[in-house]
């Protein structure tokens, strides 16, 4: 089928704000809304999933402040730096069709003039704010809302604010925006609705500050210089920006506009249930068909925040255990409306007890069987079942319509309780049929044999099919042991029996889930999660001879120039006055943790002695020395710098 003519599907996550400590919650909502938008392309969707950054806002100027860089120095290397959002959504194998930042050219020249377009229309005037306002959350709040006179959203310390400002007339769509929550199904999960209601509807909608005087990192109000846009108006028309409206660097806007859906978190469901609707009405476009608000990931009662020092490492998580069975266990474990009580024990429990016990002992036992009874081709006549076989036949077949109904709501969890089911039985079925004792006499047993291993691979076939998904490489790898053609890989045929061709080579692989020693694991993680005290050193290396030690030449030197290497993201290239007369070329992987610009004319200390070594084609000559320690679960490096008054050449002694 020609892909424009295919239904389409429109799925957003939110801009997620470019954190400089990502967790195991930033994974959540993206992994949900892949899975999302996989199945929606499985089921034969022209699909359009969009996530981004939102790169604006007082608290980034804040930050960049503190690390001694621009703002745009300092969301450039957490959105595309080693280990940045980029990085995390590679590894978590994110399908994402188009990625935006909010720092785009084209979407700052569209946010302005949608902007401008709302004052035209008499909906933003100029005002003075005079209120409180929660900096992490870039969020303004009332005396009321406030929780025992902190941000209800952050649990944070709020500020007092005042400034001039210009202010959209959001109370004048409040009746408006009230039916659209209570008429149809606009916002889900319906407590959602209920919050809103009560929370900001009913007191009285007030108008909302949408420009900010006191700091210049946004985009600029172009008709009043000063003022900067707030950045939740930057952030919502991101996902129509993204498409070419207001600007001509894309032209989907027709073809996906409205919004099937926006997958957002629960502390972000007032600004797209309320401020987001507003806005569309005011610039006369059509509004989003839902807004499905998802729970927390929290440890312990508490949302994960990096101030809180209760975060959880994704990559750590990713490399002990398998990028497809930390998406698993997320969107298994949890129902996707509530908030989700995140501990080892959970996720080792769900590998073990889910992925190892039953759907890896399913394949496993299932592939090792036809390769053992029949070398991995199974008999002309395998298609044969009966009454024993109708239990199973008759789960497998009406499955995938019990896994649609719930894909549809949004109800992951549940879709997948449906497909374990039916791995459940279908493990049953084969200590019900004991294939071990029918090939004791193949000349009597071996139709039946064939017949039950041939139920049980269409069995793991239709599984894979709708487990992909969740674990697209791992049903990757299910369906090459199975021998599956394209064809018995559709979604098509996970609604059909006997799909597997009669010639599929059957080969078992290897276990794609071991289990895992509770015990044992966690004792390894908490040593893990041990970070050192800061008030204590590293443990002393053994001694070493005055003789050895004054091997080292550790000389003086200064930068003349650095720059990035191309094609890494942890390489930067200094060239260096060594004081010999000749400069000097040493690479060193700390582009994380510093900028090129901010080393150039910096006075550094590096050992010269080393042999030459080649990185990425290019030649090091020596060793920066740097310091890197851990704070609070975050590696921190600091390049040993000295006063530039020290000539380049004396030696460290």
């Amino acid at each position: 089928m020609d892909t424009d003519s295919k239904k389409t599907f429109y799925i957003t996550t939110p801009i997620y704000y470019p954190s400089d400590k990502l967790h195991i919650g930033h994974t959540y909502c993206t992994v949900a809304t892949d899975a999302i938008a996989r199945y929606k392309r499985l089921c034969g969707c022209n699909v359009m999933f969009l996530t981004g950054t939102d790169e604006h806002g007082q608290k980034i100027e804040e930050k960049a402040k503190q690390a001694g860089i621009t703002p745009q120095q300092f969301v450039d290397n957490i959105v595309e730096g080693n280990g940045g959002i980029l990085d995390l959504w590679k590894l978590m194998n994110i399908s994402n069709d188009r990625f935006i930042r909010t720092t785009d050219g084209y979407h700052v020249n569209a946010v302005q003039r949608i902007f401008s377009k709302m004052y035209e229309n008499g909906d933003i005037y100029k005002g003075k704010y005079v209120g409180k306002y929660c900096t992490p959350c870039e969020s303004f709040w009332t005396e009321s809302q406030l929780v025992d006179g902190k941000c209800p959203d952050c649990g944070r310390e709020v500020i007092d604010a005042e400034e001039e400002a210009y202010f959209f007339r959001l109370s004048k769509y409040a009746g408006r925006v009230r039916e659209l929550l209570l008429t149809g199904d606009f916002l889900e999960p319906a407590s959602r609705v209920n919050e809103m209601i009560k929370n900001f509807i009913d007191p009285g909608l007030e108008d909302l500050c949408v420009s900010r005087t006191s700091f210049t990192w946004g985009i600029p109000v172009d008709f009043d210089a000063g003022h900067v846009v707030y950045v939740w108006v930057d952030a919502l028309f991101n996902y129509m920006t993204a498409l070419g409206y207001m600007n001509d660097a894309h032209d989907d806007l027709k073809k996906y506009w409205p919004a099937d859906v926006h997958i957002v978190g629960k502390e972000i469901v007032r600004f797209h249930s309320i401020i987001w609707p507003a806005m569309l009405m005011s610039v006369g476009e059509p509004l989003p068909k839902k807004v499905y608000g998802h729970g927390w990931l929290v440890m312990d009662g508490g949302k994960m925040s990096k101030s809180k020092g209760n975060v959880v490492d994704p990559y750590r998580l990713a490399e002990r255990y398998g990028v497809d069975a930390l998406r698993f266990f997320l969107l298994r474990t949890f129902p996707f409306g509530a908030d989700g009580n995140f501990s080892n024990e959970l996720l080792i429990g769900c590998i073990n007890n889910d992925l190892a016990n039953d759907l890896g002992n399913l394949v496993s036992r299932t592939t090792a069987m036809a390769e053992k009874y029949f070398g991995g081709r199974l008999p002309e006549n395998h298609r044969f079942h009966g009454e024993m076989d109708d239990a199973l036949v008759s789960a497998v077949s009406a499955l995938r319509g019990r896994y649609e109904a719930q894909m549809e709501k949004f109800q992951l969890q549940n879709a997948l309780e449906e497909i374990f089911k039916v791995i459940q039985r279908a493990n049953k079925y084969i200590d019900e049929n004991a294939p071990w004792v029918l090939a004791r006499d193949m000349d009597a047993n071996g139709p039946r044999l064939a017949a039950v291993l041939y139920n049980l691979l269409e069995t793991v076939r239709i599984c894979a099919v709708l487990l992909t998904p969740f674990m697209p490489e791992s049903c990757e790898k299910i369906f090459e042991q199975l021998g599956a053609d394209e064809a018995s890989r559709s979604w098509d045929s996970a609604a059909r029996w006997a799909v597997l061709p009669a010639d599929c080579r059957v080969v078992k692989g290897e276990a794609l889930f071991p289990r895992i020693d509770m015990k044992k694991e966690l004792e390894e993680l908490e040593k893990m999660n041990e970070a050192p005290s800061e008030s204590k050193s590293n443990p002393v290396l053994p001694n070493v001879t005055i003789d050895e030690f004054a091997k080292c030449d550790m000389r003086v030197c200064k930068v003349l120039s650095c720059e990035s290497v191309k094609k890494s993201e942890k390489l930067l290239k200094f060239t260096l006055d060594d004081g010999s007369g000749a400069p000097r070329q040493i690479l060193s992987g700390i582009r994380k943790f510093y900028e090129p610009e901010q080393l150039a004319g910096k006075t550094v200390v590096a050992i010269l002695n080393l042999p030459p070594r080649k990185m990425m084609g290019l030649e090091s000559n020596g060793m920066l020395l740097s310091a890197v320690c851990e704070v609070n679960g975050e590696e921190k490096l600091h390049l040993l710098m000295l006063d530039d008054s020290i000539p380049a050449g004396y030696r460290l002694c």
